[in-house]
C-alpha cells in the first residue's frame, strides 16, 4: 500500500502567501506525515486507519505547508468516513476550525459529525469562534480558497451567512446563538477597550454578527415572530447605515435583505387568511377589543414607516374616506380663494383711502374685523388643529414628528392661529380707541384726539411697520402659499401626478444637502465684499456691497442675473480695490452660476431620473402611505365637522365619567378560543417551513456544476482506494489458499509415495 501512495503523482496546490508562513512546519514533516496527510486529502480509507491503529506515535496533528491537518484536508474534500476516524483521537487540535470549513462547504453529516465530538459537549464553545476556543493553536481557520475566517466569526454566525437552513436548526438545537451586539454609542468596559485597541476590528465584527443576524435562515428558525423582528432589524440596520461609515453599504444591503424576506413570506401567501396572519400578527397578546383595533395591521405600519415598498402592491384603503378629506381641503383652498374676492378690483387697497359707515366710526373697525369667510377658515384651522392634537395623542410624538408631512400642517396651523391672534390684537386695540371715541364724543369733525386714538383714524400708509394688522396679513400671506402647497399631499392618488410629486419631494431634498455648500459659499463673498466696500458708503455708483444687507441683496439676485457690473464700480481712482472687486465678483458668478447651479441641475436630474426608473414601485408605495393614514380609526368626518361630537365619542365621554366616578375601569374583553389564538401561529409556522423549502430548492438549482462534478471525483477517489484494499485482501486470500493448497496436495503426494513404496516392499 505505501508503494501505491508513493507512486501516485501529488496533486500540486496553488501555494499562496499561506507557504511563507508554514514553510518550516511542512519541510519538519517525517515520511509518514506526509502519507498520513495525502491519505487524509484523497480519501484513503484503508491507510488512514491502518497508520491510526498500527502507529500510535504518529502525530495527527500535524500540517502541511498551508497550515491544514489532516482532519481539515479530510473536511475541505469531504470525506466523511476519514473525519470520523479522525475524530476518534482524543488529542486531536483544530476542531473548530475543521466545523467553520465543513459549514462554510454546506457538508451537513460531516457538521453532525464534529458536533457529536466531545469538545462541543459546552454548548458555550458553539457561541464563540474557534480563535477564542482553541486558544492554544497558532494557526487561524482558512477555508479551501484560502480565505481567513474573521476572528470573531462563529459557527452559528458563519452558517446563517451561508444561508445553511439545516445547519443553522443543528446548532440552534446544541444550544448556539448569536449575540445582538451592544448599542453603537455604548461605553461599557468591553466595548471601550475594543474600539481603544481596534475600532476597525470592533466595527468589523459587529457587521459579521449583523450579517448573522439579517439572515433569512437564522430570521426563520430563531425568532417566534420573524417577521416583527424582521421589521425592527430592517429599521435598526439603515439607521446604523447612517452612523458606521466604514460599512454603510454593507448595513444597506443588510436592511433590504430583511426586507426582501418579508416580502418574499408575502409573495408564499396562498389565501386571504395566510396574508392576515402576517400582517396582523399574533393576536394572542391582545385582551381587549380596544387594544386590539388599535394594533391591527400592526406590521402592514411598521412596513410603511421602515419604507419596505415591495409591500406597495398589496395596499388598498377606504376610498370614501379619502374622499370626504380631499374634498374638504379643496373647499378650504376655494375659501382663501373667496376670501380675497372682494379685493379683485383693487379699490380696497388703496394705502392713502379712509372710509366710514357713520360719523363716529373708526377707519380701523373697517379693516380689522373678521368677515363670515375669515370665520369660516377659522372654524376649519380649528378642526384641523383637533385632528392634529388626536393624531399625537394617538401615536408617539417621535412618530408624529418624523413625518414631513406633519411638520408642514404644524407649521400651516402655527402661522394661521399667529396671524389670527395678531389680527384679533389690532381689532381688541381697534375696539377700545372706538369706545373711547363713543364714550366721549357725539362728533369728530374739527376734534383733535389724542394721538393713540387719532392712530386708528390713519390710512394704511401711515401705519406703524409693527402694526398686529400688517404682522397678521404677512403671516396669512404665507400660511396660504403653504396651505396650496400642501395640495402634494393628495398628488399621489393620481398616476400621472403622482411620480411628479415624488420627484418633487426628492428634490426639496437635494436642495437642502445643495444649500449647505451654497450657504457657505454665499456668506463666504458676501463677508468679503462687504469688508471690501464698507469703507465707500456714498462713493460708488451704487450701495451694493457697502452694507450687509445689501451685500446679501445683490449676490442674491446675481444668481437670477438681475444685479448689474457697475456695482464694484467705485467713483474715485482706487483701482486695486475695483479690480479686486471686479475679480471676487466674476468667481462668485462662475462658481454660483455655472457650478453650482449646473451641479444642483444635475442632481435633480439624477433624482428623477431613479424616481422614472422606477415609477411603478415607487407610485405604488407613494399611494399606499397616503391611503394608509385613512386605515386608522376615527377622524372619519372631515374638517371642520370633526368639531361636532359624535355619538359614540358622546357615550364614551359618559362611560369614561361613570368609571371615573365608581372608581373602577371596566373593559370589555374579546376572547379567543384556542384554536383561533393558535392558528396564526399555525400558519406562521408553514410560512416558515414553505419558505425554507423554497430557498432550499433554489439554492439546489443555483450550484454549480464543477461542484458537483468535484464531489463525484472525490467519491470516485475514496472508492478507489476501498477497491484497492479490497483487491489486495483478495489477493492475499487467495495465496494463503494456494499455499494451502500446495500443503495438501505435497501431503497427498508423499501419502501415494509411501504407499507404492509399501506395495513395492
Amino acid at each position: 500500500m505505501l508503494h501505491q501512495v508513493l507512486a501516485k503523482p501529488r496533486r500540486q496546490a496553488l501555494r499562496g502567501t499561506g507557504c511563507l508562513f508554514h514553510a518550516q512546519s511542512s519541510s519538519c514533516l517525517t515520511m509518514r506525515e506526509e502519507l498520513f496527510l495525502d491519505a487524509a486529502e484523497y480519501g484513503d480509507i484503508p491507510e488512514v486507519r491502518r497508520m491510526l491503529e498500527e502507529l500510535p506515535e504518529l502525530n495527527v496533528n500535524c500540517v502541511n505547508y498551508m497550515g491544514q491537518n489532516a482532519l481539515q484536508l479530510a473536511v475541505a474534500n469531504e470525506h466523511l468516513e476519514v473525519t470520523k476516524l479522525l475524530l476518534k483521537k482524543k488529542d486531536l487540535a483544530r476542531i473548530g476550525d475543521a466545523l467553520l470549513l465543513a459549514i462554510s462547504k454546506g457538508y451537513i453529516r460531516i457538521v453532525e459529525a464534529i458536533l457529536s465530538h466531545q469538545a462541543f459537549a459546552d454548548s458555550q464553545r458553539l457561541s464563540n469562534s474557534p480563535s477564542q476556543a482553541d486558544t492554544h493553536d497558532d494557526f487561524f481557520a482558512y477555508d479551501e480558497d484560502g480565505t481567513r475566517f474573521s476572528h470573531d466569526i462563529t459557527p452559528i454566525i458563519l452558517a446563517s451567512q451561508c444561508h445553511e437552513y439545516e445547519i443553522v436548526h443543528i446548532l440552534l438545537i446544541k444550544g448556539a446563538c448569536i449575540e445582538r451586539p451592544h448599542d453603537y454609542f455604548c461605553q461599557c468596559r468591553t466595548c471601550s477597550e475594543q474600539q481603544r485597541h481596534d475600532s476597525f476590528s470592533h466595527s468589523q465584527s459587529r457587521i459579521n454578527a449583523y450579517k448573522g443576524l439579517a439572515s433569512p435562515a437564522y430570521l426563520c428558525l430563531s425568532n417566534e415572530d420573524p417577521v416583527m423582528a424582521a421589521l425592527e432589524l430592517s429599521n435598526e440596520l439603515a439607521c446604523l447605515a447612517n452612523i458606521e461609515k466604514e460599512f454603510k453599504n454593507d448595513y444597506k444591503k443588510l436592511s433590504m435583505q430583511c426586507k426582501d424576506f418579508v416580502v418574499g413570506l408575502l409573495d408564499l401567501c396562498r389565501n386571504t387568511q395566510e396574508v392576515e396572519a402576517i400582517l396582523n400578527g399574533d393576536t394572542e397578546s391582545f385582551q381587549n377589543s380596544e387594544t386590539f383595533d388599535r394594533q391591527n395591521l400592526i406590521r402592514l405600519k411598521l412596513a410603511i414607516k421602515y419604507d419596505v415598498k415591495k409591500l406597495g402592491k398589496l395596499m388598498c384603503g377606504p376610498f370614501l374616506k379619502f374622499v370626504a378629506h380631499a374634498a374638504s381641503f379643496l373647499i378650504f383652498l376655494l375659501l382663501l380663494i373667496l376670501n380675497t374676492a372682494e379685493r379683485f378690483d383693487g379699490t380696497s387697497l388703496l394705502p392713502n383711502m379712509t372710509t366710514h359707515d357713520h360719523p363716529l366710526q373708526l377707519f380701523r373697525m373697517k379693516t380689522t374685523p373678521f368677515t363670515w369667510m375669515e370665520i369660516f377658515i377659522i372654524s376649519w384651522v380649528i378642526g384641523k388643529i383637533w385632528e392634529e392634537c388626536k393624531d399625537i395623542w394617538s401615536q408617539d410624538i417621535r412618530e408624529y414628528i418624523s413625518e414631513p408631512w406633519n411638520l408642514l400642517d404644524f407649521s400651516i396651523l402655527a402661522i394661521f392661529m399667529t396671524s389670527f391672534i395678531a389680527r384679533l390684537m389690532a381689532f381688541w386695540h381697534a375696539h377700545s380707541a372706538q369706545c373711547y371715541v363713543d364714550k366721549h364724543y357725539t362728533d369728530l369733525t374739527n376734534i383733535t384726539l389724542p394721538f393713540e386714538i387719532q392712530y386708528f383714524q390713519l390710512a394704511r400708509i401711515k401705519w406703524m411697520p409693527s402694526d398686529p394688522q400688517l404682522v397678521s396679513e404677512g403671516l396669512y400671506a404665507i400660511a396660504v402659499v403653504l396651505s396650496f402647497s400642501r395640495i402634494a399631499y393628495i398628488l399621489p392618488a393620481n398616476e400621472s401626478f403622482g411620480p411628479l410629486q415624488i420627484s418633487l419631494g426628492r428634490t426639496v431634498k437635494d436642495i437642502f444637502k445643495f444649500m449647505v455648500i451654497f450657504i457657505t459659499v454665499f456668506v463666504a463673498f458676501m463677508v468679503g465684499m462687504f469688508s471690501l466696500y464698507s469703507y465707500y458708503l456714498g462713493a460708488k455708483q451704487n450701495d451694493a456691497f457697502t452694507t450687509l444687507e445689501e451685500s446679501f441683496k445683490t449676490l442674491f439676485w446675481a444668481i437670477f442675473g438681475l444685479s448689474e457690473v457697475k456695482s464694484v464700480v467705485i467713483n474715485i481712482d482706487h483701482k486695486f480695490i475695483e479690480n479686486t472687486g471686479y475679480v471676487l465678483y466674476g468667481i462668485y458668478n462662475i462658481i454660483m452660476v455655472i457650478v453650482l447651479l449646473n451641479m444642483l441641475i444635475a442632481m435633480f436630474n439624477s433624482s428623477f431620473q431613479e424616481i422614472e426608473d422606477d415609477a411603478d414601485v415607487e407610485w405604488k408605495f407613494a399611494r399606499a402611505k397616503l391611503w394608509f393614514s385613512y386605515f386608522e380609526h376615527g377622524s372619519t368626518l372631515p374638517v371642520p365637522f370633526n368639531l361636532v361630537p359624535s355619538p359614540s365619542s358622546v357615550v364614551s365621554l359618559l362611560l369614561g365619567i361613570k368609571e371615573f366616578i365608581q372608581g373602577v375601569r371596566q373593559t370589555k374583553s374579546k376572547e379567543y378560543s384556542n384554536d383561533e389564538m393558535g392558528s396564526n401561529r399555525k400558519i406562521m409556522n408553514h410560512l416558515i417551513k414553505r419558505y425554507i423549502l423554497k430557498a432550499q430548492r433554489d439554492k439546489d438549482h443555483d450550484e454549480v456544476n464543477e461542484g458537483e462534478l468535484k464531489e463525484i471525483k472525490q467519491d470516485i477517489s475514496s472508492l478507489r482506494y476501498e477497491l484497492l484494499e479490497k483487491r489486495n485482501h483478495d489477493t492475499e486470500t487467495l495465496a494463503e489458499l494456494t499455499r494451502q493448497l500446495g500443503k495438501v496436495l505435497h501431503l497427498q503426494q508423499k501419502e501415494e509415495q509411501k504407499q507404492k513404496l509399501a506395495i513395492l516392499s
